[in-house]
C-alpha cells in the first residue's frame, strides 16, 4: 500500500513503539492518524507532534464497547497498527503468575483479536487495507521469567497467521513484526543491546509498502530468524491452503 495515502489507527500510541509509529507516519505524510491509548491525557505530547493530523482516541483494547466505539469513529481507516501490549515479570511460579498471564493474554491476544474483528469490515470497504501486528522474537521461543508474555505473543503470532488466511479474499495485507529488545519502558533495567523505537517503526512501514508479511527489524530478530524464516513461512502457506472455498 501507499503509506502517504493511508489513514492510520495506532493502538498504544502514547509512548514507546506506538509513539514512534505516529512520528514515522507523520514524516511519511499520511492523510490522518488516530492515536489511541487508555487515557487521553497521556496522548497530549503525541497530538502535539502534528495537531492537524492526529486525532486522540481513548481506548482500552480489552474493553469491547470501547473497541466498537473506536471503529465507529474511525470509518476511514486503511492501516491498522495493533501495537498495544503489556508485559509482566516474575516467572511462572510467582504468587500472581496466573493473574499476570491472564492480563497479558487479554491485552496482547484478545485485545488484538477484538480490534481486527471491529476494523476488518472497514478495511474491506477501502480495498482491503493493511493490518500490522506487533509480535516479538519470543513469539517462537520463550524468554525465561517472561514465560507468560512469551506465550501471549506466540498466541498472537498464530492469530496473525489465521487473520492473514481469513482476510486474503478481501485483499487485506497482514504484517507481523518480530523485534528483539527495543529501548522502551518494557525493557528498562535490561543491560542488552536494544533497537530504537523509531527504527522499528520506519522499517515496518517500509515493509508494508513493499508488500511483505513478516518483518525482522533489528539484528537480534534477524539473527533469530535467519535459519528458520523460510521453513516457517512454507508451513504457514501450506496450512493456509486448508481454508474452505
Amino acid at each position: 500500500m501507499n503509506i502517504q495515502e493511508s489513514v492510520a489507527f495506532v493502538t498504544g500510541a502514547n509512548r514507546g513503539i506506538g509513539k514512534a509509529f505516529v512520528e514515522a507516519l507523520v514524516q511519511a505524510g499520511v492523510r490522518r492518524i488516530y492515536a489511541a491509548a487508555r487515557s487521553l491525557d497521556t496522548l497530549n505530547e503525541v497530538v502535539a507532534i502534528a495537531p492537524d493530523l492526529i486525532i486522540p482516541i481513548a481506548l482500552d483494547v480489552t474493553n469491547i464497547e470501547q473497541v466498537n466505539a473506536a471503529a465507529q469513529t474511525a470509518q476511514d481507516v486503511t492501516l491498522l497498527i495493533n501495537n498495544a501490549g503489556v508485559i509482566g515479570s516474575g516467572g511462572l511460579f510467582a504468587p500472581n503468575s496466573v493473574e499476570t498471564a491472564q492480563w497479558e493474554m487479554n491485552t496482547n491476544y484478545f485485545g488484538t483479536l477484538s480490534m481486527v474483528r471491529a476494523f476488518a469490515p472497514i478495511l474491506q470497504r477501502h480495498s482491503g487495507g493493511a493490518i500490522v501486528n506487533m509480535l516479538s522474537v519470543v513469539s517462537i521461543a520463550s524468554a525465561p521469567v517472561f514465560g507468560s508474555y512469551s506465550a501471549s505473543k506466540a498466541a498472537l503470532n498464530s492469530l496473525t497467521q489465521d487473520i492473514r488466511a481469513e482476510l486474503a479474499n478481501q485483499g487485506t495485507q497482514v504484517v507481523g513484526v518480530f523485534p528483539g529488545p527495543v529501548d522502551t519502558a518494557m525493557t528498562e533495567g535490561m543491560s542488552i543491546d536494544k533497537a530504537t523505537p523509531i527504527a522499528v517503526a520506519k522499517t515496518t512501514l517500509q515493509a508494508v509498502e513493499a508488500g511483505l508479511e513478516d518483518v525482522y527489524p533489528d539484528p537480534v530478530s534477524q539473527s533469530a530468524f535467519s535459519a528458520i524464516a523460510e521453513p516457517l513461512k512454507a508451513v504457514e502457506k501450506m496450512f493456509a491452503g486448508w481454508m474452505p472455498q
